[in-house]
């Protein structure tokens, strides 16, 4: 059993939530330092998740079967946490007058 499944509604619900909160609390204060935290969280989720499927001997199918999905669940926030980064990012930069870090998603932020 993974030790944050991912499989399990609740748990999918209430990292959705967070992400959320986070994402909007960086929006709201123009840190894009935050975003990059929860980018950051879910890294180490990826390495916990993949160290565990590759330490436990002998494994269930079902044990497998929830952290593959797992792991799938954290390179999707890994994907939505690096978008957001980038987009919280252009903002910081737009409200400071600075160079953003990465100007090659500008034709997607004006379409946003």
């Amino acid at each position: 059993m993974p030790f944050i499944n991912f499989t399990d509604v609740t748990t999918l619900l209430l990292a959705l939530v967070l992400f959320v909160l986070v994402l909007f609390l960086g929006k709201e204060t123009h840190k894009s330092q935050i975003p990059a935290i929860m980018l950051f969280i879910f890294l180490i989720l990826l390495v916990c998740h993949a160290i565990e499927i590759a330490t436990m001997p002998n494994i269930s199918e079902e044990t497998h079967f929830q952290i593959s999905r797992s792991i799938l669940v954290d390179f999707i926030f890994i994907f939505l946490s690096f978008i957001s980064y980038l987009w919280i990012d252009d903002i910081q930069s737009k409200v400071e007058n600075k160079k953003s870090i990465d100007n090659s998603l500008d034709w997607f932020w004006k379409r946003v």
